[in-house]
């Protein structure tokens, strides 16, 4: 069934005037929330899998990035929780579903609920919607 299938979801605000300091705090209260969220099966902040030199291999996370997995019957509660904390701050979005993914730059609340039809298109494009 579609609704059980899940999508992930890397996110960061996209906003040049934020200094590292500030995207962390605004990501470590929405990493908070959206863990209480039910709607959301899994959170964690986003790995770097391009850490700097000399950095300790797995320990390495990007500022400020987010990822959840949320299943198709939810996306449309989680984007709307993302637009209700993040208001109109530009975000960067990328939808994966299996091994195909979409990047999305959204610059509103309207533009990132719009990520909903593409995760879906998303979806059906790779079979998804047989099962």
């Amino acid at each position: 069934m579609t609704d059980d299938y899940t999508i992930q979801f890397t996110f960061a605000i996209d906003d040049p005037e934020l200094d590292d300091d500030r995207r962390l705090k605004i990501a470590s209260k929405l990493l908070r929330e959206l863990r209480d969220l039910d709607e959301v099966e899994k959170v964690d902040r986003a790995e770097d899998f391009n850490p700097e030199a000399g950095s300790k291999p797995g320990f390495a996370t990007l500022i400020g990035v987010l990822t959840a997995q949320v299943s198709m019957k939810n996306i449309k509660t989680f984007l709307s929780f993302l637009g209700d904390r993040l208001g109109d701050k530009p975000i960067e979005l990328t939808v994966k579903a299996g091994d195909k993914e979409v990047s999305i730059k959204a610059k509103s609340r309207q533009e990132l609920l719009e990520s909903e039809k593409i995760a879906k298109d998303l979806l059906a494009a790779m079979g998804g919607n047989n099962g």
